[in-house]
């Protein structure tokens, strides 16, 4: 009994303290918002719309979901504000076998799977000025697996490295992590402004950009629903307002990490002030950066060389366009900065959850615990090292003209498979507002989400009509991501039979 109670006493002792101001938790919101998507999703959207009216209206759209779902979630943080965030509110609101589900997700692909992209972008642009770092650059050359390979790459190792060191700082406390999260959040939201001036103000005048182009008629532009998405047998208005939507998917996924925040629920001072306000004013001016971003690349780029940008790399195009070679390689260093920033923020607040799933019983005991600095350092282990063995996998695809093969990566695929799932957590999440007013109208609520029924209303509808077209459009993608979920299955029953422990779990 006295080596329970031992137990006990250290979680207590060693738990997490609030020491993130309301500047240090805008940052995280910012910081993880803010990484490689802005300057290379831009390409992608504009092929499947066609025009730029609906490229513009696609991010905004993106935008709308993002902060009426932040001003939702604004309420679930103060009344929770615990580590964990969005798994506590979805499972206080559907109980722990929906929480576990999201959580496990988000080990599995979405977390770890961003933060294993996010490295591979950093490791790429490093290439613009490392030689020596390149995918086809190997230690260990692509070894066959079927459909798939396994590699170590000079371009894996530096994300790997990254990785590693973000995920050892840290674990040094949080003060460091904040630190480190602050000084790239202000640089890459210094960088994303510069973009936006210089594309503004010196883009107007050039006769043959995106400006000239047909604002609303993609079929004026060259554009056709086959071209956008082969083997598309719609026509007409339908099949431009189905491609349009699948359009949002690379905006949304620049923004969806604005729920980072709360993760870091248990460690914000006066979370019922410093949550809303982060939510807030992050999401806010992120999503504005990003709608004007788009008009800079509109204002410099002719709108065919924004769908065919080199390597989808719109932001590099648009400053060599104004700068020459000198102009792509400061972009180049702006996006390595970027990514940097945005992995502490993901590394930093997604550990947090499994911590969270750990103090439930959820997840390896171990998880639950934090170090002498009071973070939890073996779930931010546990993370790096899942994390790490995402980036070595790889597609493989073979040219059928050529037959010459070309490697991807499998997390690219896995977050793919994912996005439809991803959407209905947020509604969950969204519809748990809804659920708790209902079940627990007296619990204190430091916000009440402004606009409320309407604000969550529309943030339902808009992320359903979602679901639906990207259901219909791909199947098959959408049912491969809602087995990736249901895989959590069977581990919820594993945990609950199996990792539970005689020691009862203590929440923060």
């Amino acid at each position: 009994m006295r080596d329970v109670n031992n137990k006990i006493d250290s979680r207590e002792q060693s738990g997490l303290v609030r020491a993130l101001g309301p500047i240090d938790a805008t940052m995280i919101v910012m910081g993880s918002m803010i990484g490689s998507g802005i300057f290379i999703t831009s390409a992608e959207s504009s092929r499947l719309s066609g025009a730029p009216g609906w490229l513009l209206l696609g991010w905004a759209v993106a935008g709308l979901l993002t902060i009426t779902g932040a001003l939702c979630c604004s309420e679930l943080a103060t009344m929770m504000p615990r580590a964990g965030g969005v798994y506590v509110f979805l499972r206080e609101a559907y109980g722990k076998s929906i929480g576990f589900l999201y959580g496990w997700t988000l080990f599995l692909v979405i977390q770890t799977g961003t933060i294993a992209a996010v490295a591979i972008a950093f490791a790429k642009f490093l290439g613009v000025f490392v030689e020596a770092v390149s995918p086809d650059n190997y230690f260990v050359a692509p070894i066959s697996l079927g459909g798939y390979a396994m590699s170590l790459s000079t371009e894996q190792v530096v994300a790997i490295g990254l990785i590693a060191l973000l995920t050892w700082t840290n674990t040094r406390g949080l003060e460091v992590g904040k630190i480190v999260q602050n000084t790239f959040t202000f640089a890459k939201t210094a960088a994303l402004i510069a973009v936006v001036v210089i594309g503004l103000s010196l883009g107007w005048n050039a006769g043959s950009a995106a400006l000239s182009a047909s604002w609303w008629d993609s079929w004026a532009n060259g554009w056709s629903p086959q071209g956008a998405q082969p083997g598309f047998t719609f026509v007409g208005g339908l099949a431009l307002a189905l491609l349009f939507g699948k359009s949002m998917v690379g905006p949304l996924f620049a923004q969806t990490a604005w729920t980072n925040v709360t993760f870091i629920g248990s460690e914000v001072r006066e979370p019922g002030k410093n949550l809303v306000r982060a939510l807030a004013v992050g999401c806010g001016i992120v999503v504005i950066l990003y709608v004007l971003a788009n008009l800079a690349y509109i204002a410099v780029l002719p709108f065919s060389e924004i769908e065919h940008a080199p390597h989808n790399r719109v932001a590099v195009a648009m400053m060599n366009a104004i700068f020459g070679q000198p102009g792509a390689m400061c972009m180049a260093a702006a996006i390595m900065i970027s990514t940097f920033g945005c992995n502490n923020g993901l590394i930093l607040s997604g550990a947090r959850v499994y911590y969270a799933m750990a103090r439930d019983r959820l997840f390896f005991e171990k998880v639950g615990t934090t170090n002498r600095f009071h973070v939890p350092a073996a779930a931010l282990v546990a993370q790096g090292i899942w994390t790490a063995l995402l980036t070595l996998p790889r597609t493989v695809t073979i040219d059928a003209t050529t037959h010459k093969v070309a490697y991807g990566n499998v997390y690219n695929q896995l977050l793919e498979y994912i996005i439809s799932a991803d959407l209905v957590f947020y509604l969950l999440m969204v519809v748990a507002l809804m659920i708790l007013r209902h079940t627990r109208p007296d619990a204190a609520r430091p916000y009440r989400t402004w606009g409320y029924p309407f604000v969550p209303i529309i943030s339902i509808w808009l992320a359903g009509l979602l679901i639906i077209d990207l259901g219909f459009l791909a199947p098959a993608t959408s049912g491969i991501g809602i087995l990736i979920v249901l895989t959590g299955v069977p581990a919820y029953f594993f945990w609950r039979k199996f990792a539970a422990t005689e020691i009862n779990p203590i929440r923060d």
